[in-house]
């Protein structure tokens, strides 16, 4: 009896938990970083995305070549003029001078011997001007090895900042061998490289608006200082320098800032897209387009040219579409996504 009782238990359990439905998995829309079509490519005209550098930088290096002992400084320290910046072992250039001095010593003594036998017409006037030659040279020698002793230490010559450390302590450098990169206070400019289509359109002395990116987006106004005429040999590119005023302490070296000149136009057809929306499948380019319903769909695009700030897009895409611009890979077609404007995104 009890046994039957049981029976009727587990049998009761087991039908209970058939009859439970299996809750489905929650599916969890994946956040994609995303871009309104037309918000990159800004009305009135291209941006240049730059660097800001200093007017003036100057590669520094010893004079003579010898073993690093010393490196005072760091990239990115702020130095004074005549401050020590690093020093060579001076051992040899000490030898050296030690050397050039007994010889002018010895000159010294000898000259002075001969213009006394001189002055008693005991040696000829040749004589003496022969060991007053020698004084000449012997001072000459240790002055030499005096500035060589000297050398062995590197200083600035000019107030800055270390832009670039590009020997350590212990290396055996060369004279003249690069060592650091002084970047000097005074002017600021942003790099910028300008496209072979546009070389033709800048010119130097153009007026020009720089927005920084880590200031309030209100426009500085600039001029077009240098343009190589050369192109970059890699990225088919002529570098250029933006000179602009600005206020202490607001732009830093290494910001980066956004560059457009007076009088640029942009066709309404053409789009700028980030490098990191292209999606490359086999031989076509496309994008992916977000939906009313935050589904993505991929669509193929026509590229004309690439630069530094992305992508120009000149068919496939409509003003006011929505594309992914980060992390296209990981998407799949009517996939859902959870929208990040790239204006708030991190």
């Amino acid at each position: 009896m009890m046994n039957s009782i049981f029976l009727l238990i587990a049998l009761a359990a087991t039908l209970t938990a058939c009859s439970e439905e299996t809750a489905p998995p929650v599916k969890v829309e994946r956040p994609a970083l995303t871009q309104v079509v037309g918000a990159l490519a800004e009305a009135g005209g291209n941006w240049y995305s730059g660097e800001i550098r200093a007017r003036h930088e100057v590669t520094l290096g010893f004079r003579l070549s010898g073993k690093i002992v010393e490196r005072r400084v760091e990239a990115g320290t702020q130095v004074k003029a005549g401050q020590v910046l690093a020093r060579l072992d001076p051992t040899d250039a000490v030898l050296q001078t030690g050397a050039a001095q007994a010889q002018y010593q010895l000159a010294e003594s000898e000259a002075v011997r001969y213009r006394e036998l001189r002055s008693k017409g005991f040696v000829s006037q040749s004589t003496l001007d022969a060991k007053e030659a020698a004084l000449q040279a012997a001072a000459a020698q240790a002055g030499l090895a005096r500035n060589q002793s000297a050398y062995t230490t590197l200083r600035a010559e000019q107030a800055g900042v270390i832009a670039a450390t590009l020997a350590e302590a212990g290396q055996v450098v060369n004279a003249g061998q690069p060592v650091l990169r002084l970047a000097q206070d005074g002017a600021l400019e942003v790099a910028i490289a300008i496209p072979e289509a546009q070389f033709a359109q800048r010119k130097v002395g153009e007026a020009a608006e720089v927005v920084l990116l880590a200031g309030d987006g209100v426009p500085l106004t600039g001029r077009l200082r240098e343009l190589s005429a050369v192109a970059d040999p890699a990225s088919r590119t002529y570098p250029a320098r933006v000179s602009f005023s600005v206020a202490p302490g607001q732009a830093a070296l290494g910001m980066t800032a956004r560059v457009r000149f007076a009088g640029q136009k942009q066709t309404t057809s053409d789009w700028l897209i980030p490098h990191s929306a292209i999606y490359q499948q086999g031989n076509q380019t496309a994008v992916w387009v977000v939906g009313k319903d935050r589904s993505v769909s991929l669509r193929q695009v026509k590229i004309a040219a690439y630069r530094d700030g992305g992508a120009v897009i000149v068919g496939g895409l409509v003003a006011g579409e929505r594309i992914v611009s980060a992390g296209v890979h990981r998407l799949t077609a009517g996939e859902k996504i959870r929208l990040i404007d790239a204006g708030s995104a991190p």
